[in-house]
């Protein structure tokens, strides 16, 4: 007889904010058997309403109405990107465990705020890059810390994507400086931009040209390209636009001295190495491989499975008491490329990569 148990709490999660991506973090609670959604909280209560009556939860009238329910252990921050900081400090001071949708602020000092905070509450904080949690993902970790691909040279990440100009009109904060903290790289090209330095980094010095050029009204970018140098001494590419019609799927390219990996939409697409031969390639293919499901044109195509992962992961390091795989501090290491990127853009210079956690 199985002497197994099961979970040791179960968590009950808040979301704060009603707009596209809380679908993705509703999709992780209410398919973990150790969360339960309480309720929902969000700027516009027509869409807040709206959206709990959907999943027959409470809609909460204000984020302190919500901090004072006793079924809240966790508060899932889902508004605009520049406006992840307050909510979140509200939600540590109640005592609550927080999980931020990326980025976890749109500048290093915003970010540092919530980490610090979170730290001095000793609370728990959780920055969404679910990318990291896909299995092909995870296999060129794995695969580059193993030295399968050798030593590396060039690591590539593009986000050639589509978005017309009534995805910015939808929403008065979209393409603005404070709400969205800058545009293409910022907004979509961040996954990309935590990957390459998860996989690569830790990054030294970037470059980077980034302009708006296919839409209007818009205070930040819709296209950017840099180049990265890696501490390691591996160069790479970054791409990352919402300027190129038809939308193109994302792409990160691994080359080592040893082999290369292409992954598209989070699935392994090639793989060779010296050592290896077709029937490696074509097991590796078979696991990790398949057809992605990508934003390139429509916001809406991307798949929620990896929330789920990352949410699984992170009720796992509460039941623990350990952090994350990826806590604040990590999730700032991605913000803190998009600031030296940004920065190169606005000089026309090369820009290094501040200190880790200076």
């Amino acid at each position: 007889m199985s002497t197994s148990r099961g979970p040791a709490k179960t968590y009950g999660v808040v979301v704060v904010g009603a707009g596209n991506i809380s679908a993705a973090h509703i999709f992780a609670v209410e398919g973990l058997p150790n969360a339960t959604l309480v309720g929902i909280v969000g700027r516009s209560p027509e869409r807040a309403i709206a959206l709990a009556d959907k999943h027959g939860v409470t809609h909460f009238g204000s984020l302190d109405e919500a901090l004072t329910h006793p079924d809240v252990d966790i508060v899932s921050i889902c508004t605009p990107s520049g406006a992840h900081l307050e909510p979140a400090l509200a939600a540590i001071a109640a005592g609550k465990h927080v999980i931020v949708e990326k980025p976890i602020e749109v500048t290093v000092e915003r970010s540092r705020r919530l980490v610090e905070a979170a730290e001095a509450a000793g609370v728990v904080v959780g920055a969404i890059f679910m990318s990291r949690f896909a299995p092909a993902n995870a296999f060129a970790k794995q695969a580059i810390e193993e030295g399968r691909l050798g030593r590396l040279l060039q690591v590539d990440g593009y986000v050639k994507w589509w978005r017309d100009q009534a995805y910015y009109d939808s929403g008065a904060w979209r393409g603005t400086q404070a709400l969205d903290g800058g545009g293409a790289l910022m907004n979509q090209g961040i996954h990309q931009v935590d990957l390459l330095q998860w996989l690569a980094g830790p990054v030294a010095e970037v470059f980077a040209y980034a302009g708006t050029l296919n839409h209007e009204r818009l205070e930040v970018e819709d296209t950017l390209v840099g180049v990265l140098r890696y501490e390691n001494g591996a160069y790479g590419h970054l791409a990352t636009a919402t300027s190129l019609w038809p939308g193109r799927p994302k792409s990160l390219q691994v080359h080592g001295t040893e082999g290369f990996l292409t992954i598209e939409d989070d699935m392994l697409v090639d793989w060779r190495t010296r050592a290896g031969g077709d029937a490696e390639r074509a097991e590796l293919l078979a696991r990790y491989g398949g057809a992605g499901q990508g934003g390139s044109s429509d916001p809406m195509a991307i798949s929620f499975q990896n929330h789920l992962l990352q949410y699984r992961d992170f009720l796992a390091a509460l039941d623990a008491g350990t952090q994350p795989a990826i806590d604040g501090s990590e999730g700032i290491k991605a913000v803190e490329l998009v600031e030296a990127f940004y920065a190169s853009a606005k000089s026309g210079g090369p820009r290094a990569v501040r200190e880790r956690n200076a």
